[in-house]
């Protein structure tokens, strides 16, 4: 038997936040009062729910409702979504963002699928994915595994700085963090109040509140109103990347660096902006083609 001096006892951890069972009570009531009906909620899908966090991410649901669905018949699996070509992905994703998302799901789906083609189930596993962060992974495991996690989006952060922040500003998310875990059931045990049944309702409260009131959001530190697309950088590569989409769909050729600055240039003027030279196009397909988005074949350019 040991004779060392005994460690000292650690100080007690402090209490745990506590949420006050009434507002839990009224999220599911409103919950159950707002449910929409959305065709993502009726799978438990991992690939297709992720699919579906992605485009809802940046797009309207009215707008993902439609698309999603062409998606999943397009690409069913994640096995199929990683044999696909990188050039087909893009076009699928054509009007739902930032082209980068396409990308990130394409090569996040090669990973799975050289995996054994299964969704991970735990968070470290899914956020060392490309493109999935903490909510992404928070959405995955609520909504196809039933299981707990901090899922922090839009709509969610909406509930909490209206129910808990209704006068303050700037209100940082590591406030909201452990309201939103502390909130959240342990498991799926109860099927009326699960993490699934718990997010769902946030989500559909939430969104409610934005139209009701003024959009309790933009009192978060982390909102950022969007820049202007229109003439911007941005803007310029998503057309061009379209542009190229398009004739690859009907020459695998490719097409060459005048043609095609030639066609941007007419977008940009009819657009009221100014042309925009061969030797910035160039830079643009080159800046493209570092991040995979096409590549040359020859002189010319291609998806």
């Amino acid at each position: 038997m040991s004779d060392a001096t005994p460690t000292p006892s650690a100080a007690p951890a402090t209490p745990a936040v506590q949420v006050p069972p009434e507002f839990r009570q009224r999220v599911l009531e409103r919950g159950r009062e707002l449910y929409r009906d959305l065709p993502w909620r009726r799978t438990r899908d991992p690939y297709q729910i992720w699919i579906s966090e992605v485009m809802l991410q940046q797009t309207q649901v009215a707008r993902v409702d439609g698309r999603w669905q062409r998606w999943c018949e397009r690409f069913p699996s994640v096995d199929a979504l990683a044999a696909a070509d990188a050039a087909d992905v893009l076009e699928e994703w054509q009007g739902m963002g930032y082209n980068r998302r396409a990308l990130a799901l394409w090569r996040a789906a090669g990973i799975v699928s050289a995996a054994g083609g299964d969704m991970p189930t735990e968070a470290r596993d899914l956020v060392a994915l490309p493109g999935i962060g903490p909510a992404t992974a928070a959405g995955i495991r609520a909504f196809a595994y039933d299981l707990p996690g901090v899922y922090l989006e839009t709509n969610v952060r909406s509930v909490f700085l209206h129910e808990f922040y209704p006068d303050a500003v700037a209100v940082p998310d590591k406030d909201l963090v452990p309201l939103v875990e502390a909130s959240c059931p342990a498991d799926g045990s109860d099927p009326q109040d699960d993490p699934r049944t718990w997010y769902y309702a946030l989500l559909d409260y939430g969104a409610y509140l934005k139209k009701a009131l003024p959009n309790p959001s933009r009192r978060s530190k982390t909102h950022v109103r969007q820049s202007k697309f229109e003439g911007s950088h941005r803007q310029k590569r998503a057309e061009l990347v379209r542009l190229l989409l398009d004739h690859r769909a009907t020459d695998r050729r490719g097409i060459d660096l005048v043609t095609i600055a030639e066609e941007l240039s007419s977008i940009e003027v009819e657009s009221g902006r100014r042309k925009i030279s061969a030797c910035d196009v160039a830079a643009l397909l080159e800046e493209l083609e570092a991040e995979g988005f096409c590549h040359k074949i020859g002189d010319n350019w291609s998806a």
